[in-house]
């Protein structure tokens, strides 16, 4: 079974960071939250393995 990635994996993190808050710019707060809510959708089909998925979800919840 594969581990989730937890050490920083990011080639540009702080480039990712940026684009994210672009994506957000003059955006509701409903809007954000629709936005928040397909990329993490499109991000876990990318994933694709139920196992990864619960595992990230519950190491958010714990934060």
């Amino acid at each position: 079974m594969a581990k989730l990635t937890l050490s920083p994996n990011l080639i540009d993190p702080d480039g990712f960071y940026e684009t994210l808050l672009v994506a957000h710019e003059g955006l509701s707060a409903e809007e954000s939250a629709a936005l928040n809510a397909r990329l993490i959708l499109i991000l876990a089909n990318q994933i694709g393995e139920a196992d990864l998925l619960s595992e990230a979800i519950e190491l958010a919840k714990a934060k």
